[in-house]
């Protein structure tokens, strides 16, 4: 008889083979023993006889149709077996997902087939063509996914090729940029170096100069001496010859300036005299043993300096805060916009609720606080201002900029009254002195000076610092004088004189900023790192240091008890510092870095400027 077997192979497939099965003999057939489970086995009185014979016969027929069923292997490939129309037509319904086509045509078919009307062998394969028209639309559709990845990695590729030219393009900008200035800054030096070079000449001629006077010094000094030794002498003589008579001699020690009368000096006395008077015209620095006499002889209006015996009145002002406040309790509690750039300083009035900022828009502005209804505009520098501070009466305003001037301002008139200029580069910081008739101002150009506002000219130049000098202070009601430098010194000097007294070695950094307490015997100071020292005025020795960095400080000051110290700082904080327990407190509000702070007299408010345009009022 003929049949079909199915072969299912590991991989899921299967395929149809016809082959032939020959009857075999009774005597051949080999019987199975039907195993005595217990579902079949036959008890009296529970089964009846025909349920078992029909159990029987049903396990006769699978048996059967398990032998039918027998897998042989095929000699050709899955794959090169053609496959069959029914099966065909099953698997594109499927694909297309018409189920219940599907089922309609395998109920219709399979009714076909039982009945017989339909022959296996008869219908035949389905033709190669469209199996290979079905490979080649599976072939498609890869490729049309790896088309589509294709397409996102090349979309991928044009945004990294374009990120990557816009970077080259702004390297090669930034490159350009850079060259030209590196050629400007060369053309600069270049410039600088001829420009010094000019200068060579004149400072070969004024060494040689101060190595003659200082040859005519010594010159002087041995005449005296060998004068002085003849005197003593004489003197002697006289004692021994007239040893009975009493008579009064002037001794001269040797070290002291002898008393000559005009006509009687000599010219040796007479060139030292001359280059000292060729010097005090040049610098404004009169001689030290005799100022007054060049002064009265050539400038009749400079004023005199007060005596430097004063009392601070400031002081029992001072001792009347018996509650020194302590670090961290003061709260922002107002903002105004003052200016359109940068804040750089702010000055109290002496007596009003009055505060005037500078900025680097060039102006100076008189605010009324806590209001901050607007005063009074000053209008008149080409260059930023540094500095500001009330005339001690609080009539008249002084201004340092960065155009190299000073400015003296009236209230009253609401101008410029009187511009200072002497100074080479700019001016970072300016003060009046108690009296009112001196102004101090320190400059980048490392110097110093002390201008009188009745003479309206430059009676001192002080130099002493080896760079930039970025503060300057009267010592209340004294004629001491503090600067700070970008040296990292700070130097005490005599405003009488246009001497430096003293000066402090400690800072790593430059030194930004350095000011007195109301007694006028402990400087704070700090630098570009945010260090904070304090120093001993009269033992001139360092007392204590914070640090407070490290972002610069830019500006520190005392409060009036002067247990109190506050901070600018670069990180856009002010920082206040309680010298009893040494706790350092952050008061943050600013959006950039903060330049400059002062407290009111009283101690209840805190006063701060910053970059961003602001002063902001701390309660």
């Amino acid at each position: 008889m003929e049949g079909q077997a199915e072969a299912v192979g590991a991989d899921g497939l299967f395929c149809l083979q016809q082959v032939t099965i020959t009857e075999d003999s009774e005597d051949d057939y080999q019987y199975e023993e039907v195993p005595a489970d217990d579902d079949f086995s036959l008890l009296e009185g529970d089964e009846d006889l025909v349920k078992a014979l029909q159990t029987i016969q049903e396990q006769a027929e699978d048996a059967q149709i398990i032998a039918q069923r027998s897998v042989l292997t095929s000699k050709h490939s899955v794959a090169e077996i053609p496959e069959v129309v029914d099966d065909f037509v099953c698997n594109f319904l499927v694909r297309m997902g018409m189920t219940r086509t599907l089922d309609c045509f395998q109920t219709e078919w399979y009714e076909l087939v039982q009945k017989g009307t339909i022959e296996r062998k008869n219908i035949g394969f389905v033709p190669d063509m469209y199996t290979y028209n079905q490979h080649l639309e599976m072939e498609n559709r890869r490729l049309e996914k790896e088309l589509e990845n294709y397409k996102l990695a090349a979309c991928k590729a044009k945004e990294a090729l374009q990120k990557i030219q816009k970077e080259r393009d702004f390297h090669r900008m930034h490159h350009k940029r850079v060259v030209q200035e590196k050629n400007r800054l060369i053309g600069d030096i270049k410039r600088l170096k001829a420009h010094y070079a000019s200068y060579e000449p004149l400072l070969k001629q004024v060494t040689e100069k101060y190595q003659t006077v200082l040859r005519q010094k010594m010159l002087t000094s041995l005449e005296r001496d060998r004068a002085v030794s003849q005197v003593t002498g004489l003197q002697a003589t006289l004692q021994n010859l007239e040893s009975g008579r009493a008579i009064d001699i002037p001794v001269t020690r040797a070290g002291h300036r002898c008393e000559r009368e005009d006509g009687r000096q000599g010219p040796t006395q007479k060139a030292v005299q001359e280059t000292r008077e060729q010097k005090y015209l040049c610098d404004g620095v009169a001689p030290a043993n005799e100022p007054t006499k060049q002064k009265g002889k050539r400038y009749s209006k400079d004023s005199e300096f007060p005596v430097d015996t004063q009392v601070n009145p400031y002081l029992a002002r001072a001792k009347e805060c018996t509650r020194p406040l302590k670090s961290g309790v003061y709260k922002l509690s107002s903002t105004l916009k003052v200016h359109d750039l940068a804040v750089s300083c702010l000055a109290l009035h002496p007596r009003k609720d009055i505060v005037v900022t500078a900025s680097d828009d060039h102006l100076w502005k008189m605010w009324a606080i806590p209001n901050g209804n607007i005063i009074m505009t000053g209008e008149g520098h080409t260059d930023w201002l540094s500095g500001c501070c009330f005339h001690p009466s609080g009539t008249t305003l002084v201004t340092s900029s960065g155009d190299t001037t000073v400015r003296i301002w009236d209230f009253a008139k609401g101008e410029c009254i009187l511009t200072l200029e002497g100074h080479s580069h700019a001016v970072w910081g300016c003060s009046w002195h108690s009296c009112g008739d001196f102004v101090a101002s320190a400059s980048m150009d490392n110097t110093s000076k002390i201008w009188d506002i009745n003479s309206e000219r430059c009676r001192y130049t002080m130099r002493g610092h080896k760079d930039s000098v970025n503060s300057i202070e009267f010592l209340p009601f004294s004629n001491t004088i503090l600067t700070s430098s970008a040296d990292k010194t700070l130097s005490l000097w005599d405003a009488r004189t246009g001497l430096c007294a003293q000066t402090f070695y400690g800072h790593q950094h430059s030194c930004n900023y350095a000011t007195f307490n109301m007694k006028g015997d402990t400087i704070v100071s700090c630098d570009s790192y945010g260090v904070m020292k304090f120093w001993d005025v009269r033992r001139i020795t360092p007392m204590v240091s914070i640090d407070a960095g490290p972002h610069s400080g830019n500006q520190v000051v005392f409060d009036p008890s002067g247990h109190l110290v506050a901070l600018a700082s670069d990180d856009g904080t002010v920082k206040t510092l309680e010298l009893s327990s040494g706790q350092l407190s952050s008061l943050a509000g600013h959006e950039d870095e903060v330049q400059s702070v002062a407290f009111d007299p009283k101690a209840e408010h805190l006063l701060s400027g910053g970059a961003d345009g602001t002063l902001r009022l701390w309660s």
